[in-house]
């Protein structure tokens, strides 16, 4: 994934160089130099232009994002659908679903019968459904979010309550109360609201994303534009996606679905016919030819993710534990200019201009000024690229790296780090 350009001198652009554990298993290079949006979470429906919100045009790869009633741009082109497309974030505001539980590994499941489970299944999870108000000092917002614990707390979009005065929960049956940010994750855009629990209250539960098979029937349950307890249908399209959201931000593993997610469904719910949250809609996509929203193509942070993070906001407030590798390098991108001023003998790859000491770079024997040119299989052409690598792998495990030192092509094995809490893929 591009996560930005070069100008002027390389070693000022010097981009350190990290992933998280998970990649596109279709396409490394799938999701680069487009637009995307983030749908900012306002209950009324915003101006459209070019590639463009709130009358703000956008052109690729820029990413901006908005909190509140805003909407947020990214880039994004998918490759693998041979379509140019602006990626319209995040939809109004957000939900997620899940229990408090660990993570998710678990068995096959059967698929229930499409034809008489689908009403049960919406009936018996929208109660763990709610709506976000917000207020931030750009105005009033509004998204979704799901109660996942007993005790109150409530999973949504980062983005939905980014910038929150006054946080406002409306449950199922109508009541309203105050909520509190218990903790935010915006490379991963989760966070977590807390609420006091009323009685009976409805508590969801977060499913094995890693079992979601392709044309498996899932509903999205949010508050499009402000309408509340909406339902709508679909199927996995695709599974294993790599989606930018913005700088530093990755969807990473994302589920691609055809069920309509519009302004409000933001961090809503994508749930299985087992009744378990197995997803987050985050992302649909605006068609820049037409400036309308793409059908049928929308992208939810995979329920694992959300089971491996969320404990993390409810323990402490922040995340602890990233679960991202990190190669311990700073690097540009190697083409024709940079080749020549920096007398390369290659022009295409990613050049280390800094090695973090005692990391996993500098440990494998890696220097400044060496170019990266392939990632265990994947060969690297860009920066995009080796941060792409880099999604593919674990922390901890060790991976050949291939460069070129002055004229001389060498590979070393690297055991790789983990993305350390407070930092983010491209900084």
């Amino acid at each position: 994934m591009h996560r930005g350009h070069m100008p002027g001198s390389f070693h000022e652009e010097a981009t350190l160089l990290e992933g998280k554990h998970m990649q596109d298993k279709d396409n490394s290079q799938a999701f680069e130099a487009a637009a995307a949006q983030r749908a900012g979470d306002s209950d009324q429906a915003p101006e459209t232009s070019s590639q463009t919100v709130n009358g703000k045009e956008q052109s690729p790869p820029t990413l901006a994002r908005r909190s509140g009633g805003r909407w947020r741009t990214g880039a994004l082109v998918i490759g693998a659908l041979g379509l140019l497309l602006a990626l319209a974030v995040g939809i109004f505001g957000g939900i997620q679903i899940g229990r408090n539980s660990t993570s998710g590994t678990g068995t096959v499941r059967s698929q229930p019968n499409v034809s008489t489970q689908p009403e049960q299944v919406a009936a018996s999870f929208m109660p763990s459904v709610v709506q976000i108000n917000v207020v931030t000092q750009k105005g009033e917002g509004l998204g979704s979010g799901t109660i996942i614990d007993r005790r109150g707390y409530i999973v949504t979009n980062y983005h939905v309550v980014e910038g929150a005065k006054q946080i406002q929960v409306e449950l199922y049956d109508g009541l309203l109360l105050p909520g509190q940010l218990t903790g935010v994750d915006p490379p991963d855009d989760l966070a977590v609201v807390k609420i006091t629990p009323p009685p009976q209250m409805a508590v969801a539960t977060i499913g094995d994303s890693s079992q979601l098979k392709v044309a498996e029937y899932v509903m999205a349950i949010g508050s499009p534009l402000g309408i509340t307890q909406t339902v709508t249908s679909g199927i996995v399209s695709a599974v294993g996606r790599n989606v930018p959201e913005g700088p530093g931000m990755v969807i990473v593993d994302a589920i691609q679905t055809d069920a309509a997610i519009n302004p409000g469904n933001s961090g809503g719910a994508l749930v299985d016919l087992q009744g378990d949250l197995i997803g987050v809609p985050t992302l649909t996509i605006i068609n820049p030819t037409f400036e309308a929203p793409a059908s049928g193509i929308g992208f939810a942070i995979p329920s694992n993710r959300v089971k491996f993070i969320v404990p993390q906001l409810i323990e402490s407030g922040k995340v602890t534990n990233t679960g991202r590798a990190a190669l311990g390098v700073s690097a540009v991108t190697v083409d024709q200019r940079v080749a020549a001023q920096e007398n390369l003998s290659v022009d295409q790859g990613a050049l280390i201009v800094s090695v973090t000491p005692n990391g996993p770079a500098a440990s494998a024997g890696l220097r400044t000024s060496d170019v990266i040119v392939q990632l265990g299989n994947t060969p690297v052409t860009s920066l995009s690229t080796l941060s792409d690598a880099l999604l593919n792998e674990n922390p901890g495990a060790i991976v050949p790296v291939t460069v070129y030192r002055s004229s001389q092509k060498m590979t070393v094995n690297v055991r790789l780090g983990e993305l350390p809490a407070d930092s983010q893929v491209g900084d």
